[in-house]
């Protein structure tokens, strides 16, 4: 958690600034311990609206005193409930307010603490909000000329006043001008009168911006095995620019990013340095440096599915990431795939939001129309844009063996390149019900020894949209579209064709089912179209219950036309959320379109399908 120290007005300074009421009440007597073995309270406010009246309740602590309730505890209740109950009006805009609290019939303020009652049986607390008020003047002065305060609407004359409006312009102030670059900006004075008479309050918050400072050193502290050079370079601290709140909670995101913290919190050396500048203290605590996970989906086409992962957060010092990837499927069937990967991460290697990586991944194939065994080794930069977006190349060689419509034992030798895209705007990535994601790449390669040279560009886009305003009702899109552009499908490696069906495209049909007929046998297509709706509904908090169709096409041109070939499906499912996790899915759906006898599919895993 990133965190600034910024001098912020609280409803205490406010309420203190108020005139002409001003109300503090204390004791330190100890008074008999007494327990109350009935105790009736309860509050009056005919004059406030009902919400208004919820609110008073909600905050008054003699309310909740129970039977057991001491002496000593109901009277302080009492007198604390003034303050708290006064505090509530003022936020709600009513600043003549009176509040009586009587145990058994007795003022409480007014009960001596030296002699006070034998027992308490009543709490009867009545309050008259009197009438609410409207701002008369009401200023935040000065603000800077260059950057907007975007001050509450509700704050200006003639308005409904409340104190929470006050905090709300206060604030704002303050932010316009710590974005301006005055990061030690404060609240000097502010006069806040109410007028009973004319019900009127008027507010005149004035501040002192300080000087406009500019970005010192960032100074590391906390018990960390990262180096301290390699988190200041992850970190790029902005050192000599303006002081803007972005740059230093970017420094932070970075730290955070490499997983290799569990917390990161920022904030300011309370005195800037003579010469204009002001450092900055970053606190960071590390991630255990060893995580294991393991995961299992089932699904009626591709039986279990079973895959782990290892990862060490800080391999040799510089938060470097090693990732161990480990996927076996197919399960229970003679068509076992298995894939093992190895991914090694080092952020701010090539300099600031730039990750230096490098690949190695080998895989084996058995798909119901070929089979592929594949070895691949790359480097590559990710370069990090924004929090939602990034970009990353990589250039790697990858060799393929494969059996399919084509032939047996073919082998594929390609020199590839790779840039790939991800924009994530969802509003949560494991159960999404607004905002979108798109991830696109383009997949450049040579083949060697003889092979054709060619392009793959792969699209991936979900969109996401709640109905109504208790957002119990979510719409979910997918498009997917795939093209190879360049050699024939027969020069090729089938790992590089598309074809359709299965959990990641057509629910209702089987796996990879849906390809290129090429003389009785099935291929793979140079161009793929897949669309997927969903209507999700939320019954509980945690149960929902989804409608969904799936569409596919695959082509045998790079782009699908109207005579690619078709299939669909559509269903029913379950989603049950445990919290920390996402929702566990159950998915029944029936093939709707195409040539199949396959029948009913399920699906069981981890996440929505997508």
């Amino acid at each position: 958690m990133t965190s600034f120290r910024h001098p912020r007005p609280t409803a205490r300074r406010l309420l203190r600034a108020l005139r002409p009421m001003s109300l503090a009440i204390g004791f330190g007597v100890a008074l008999p311990g007494a327990a109350l073995h009935a105790l009736e309270a309860n509050l009056s406010a005919p004059k406030a609206p009902e919400e208004l009246t919820d609110k008073l309740e909600g905050a008054s602590a003699a309310l909740i005193l129970g039977d057991g309730a001491e002496l000593q505890e109901i009277i302080a209740a009492a007198l604390s409930d003034y303050r708290t109950l006064v505090q509530v009006l003022y936020d709600a805009g009513y600043f003549a307010p009176v509040v009586n609290i009587r145990l058994d019939g007795r003022e409480a303020a007014a009960i001596n603490l030296l002699n006070p009652p034998r027992s308490v049986e009543k709490i009867d607390i009545s309050v008259d909000p009197g009438p609410a008020f409207t701002f008369g003047r009401a200023v935040v002065r000065p603000l800077p000329a260059n950057e907007p305060a975007d001050l509450p609407a509700d704050f200006a004359s003639g308005r409904p006043a409340s104190t929470g409006v006050i905090q709300q312009a206060a604030t704002a102030g303050l932010g316009a001008w710590d974005r301006a670059g005055h990061a030690k900006a404060e609240l000097s004075n502010q006069s806040i009168t109410a007028d009973a008479v004319k019900q009127r309050l008027d507010a005149d918050l004035q501040i002192a911006p300080g000087p406009r400072l500019q970005l010192g050193n960032l100074r590391i502290t906390g018990q960390s095995d990262v180096r301290r050079e390699a988190i200041q370079r992850i970190a790029g601290f902005a050192t000599g620019q303006t002081y803007h709140p972005d740059l230093v909670s970017k420094s932070a995101t970075r730290l955070r990013r490499t997983g290799a913290f569990s917390t990161v919190t920022v904030k300011q050396a309370e005195i800037p340095n003579p010469d204009g500048t002001l450092d900055f203290i970053a606190e960071v605590e590390d991630q255990p440096k060893r995580r294991f996970t393991f995961g299992v989906e089932v699904s009626s086409s591709e039986a279990v599915k079973l895959s782990s992962s290892w990862m060490h957060r800080n391999l040799f010092g510089a938060a470097e990431r090693l990732k161990i990837d480990l996927s076996v499927s197919g399960l229970g069937t003679s068509e076992l795939d298995g894939s093992v990967s190895a991914r090694l991460d080092r952020p701010a290697a090539l300099g600031t939001d730039r990750t230096l990586f490098y690949l190695a991944a080998l895989e084996q194939l058995q798909e119901e129309h070929y089979t592929a065994r594949s070895a691949t080794a790359a480097i590559g930069v990710r370069r990090i844009v924004s929090d939602t977006t990034f970009v990353e190349g990589a250039l790697g060689l990858r060799y393929v063996k494969a059996d399919d419509a084509f032939g047996d034992n073919r082998e594929f030798k390609y020199f590839a390149g790779r840039l790939r895209g991800e924009k994530d705007k969802r509003n949560v990535k494991t159960d999404p019900s607004a905002g979108y994601y798109l991830d696109g790449e383009i997949v450049p390669f040579v083949g060697l020894g003889g092979g054709d040279p060619g392009v793959q560009i792969n699209i991936d886009a979900r969109g996401y949209k709640s109905l109504g305003s208790s957002g119990r009702i979510v719409l979910a899109g997918r498009v997917q579209l795939g093209s190879l552009i360049g050699p024939d499908q027969n020069n090729v490696s089938p790992t590089l064709l598309y074809f359709s069906g299965g959990a990641g495209s057509v629910r209702g049909q089987e796996f990879q089912s849906l390809g290129i007929d090429v003389g009785g046998k099935t291929a793979g297509g140079r161009g793929y179209l897949a669309l997927s709706g969903e209507v999700r509904g939320r019954i509980t908090d945690t149960i929902s219950l989804v409608g969904f169709y799936d569409a596919g096409f695959v082509d045998q041109d790079s782009f699908v036309s109207g005579d690619s070939e078709f299939h669909a499906g559509a269903g029913l499912g379950v989603r049950y959320n445990v919290t920390g996790i996402g929702p566990i899915r159950l998915d029944l759906a029936m093939p709707v379109s195409g040539d199949t006898e396959d029948g009913l599919q399920f699906y069981i895993g981890i996440g929505q399908a997508f």
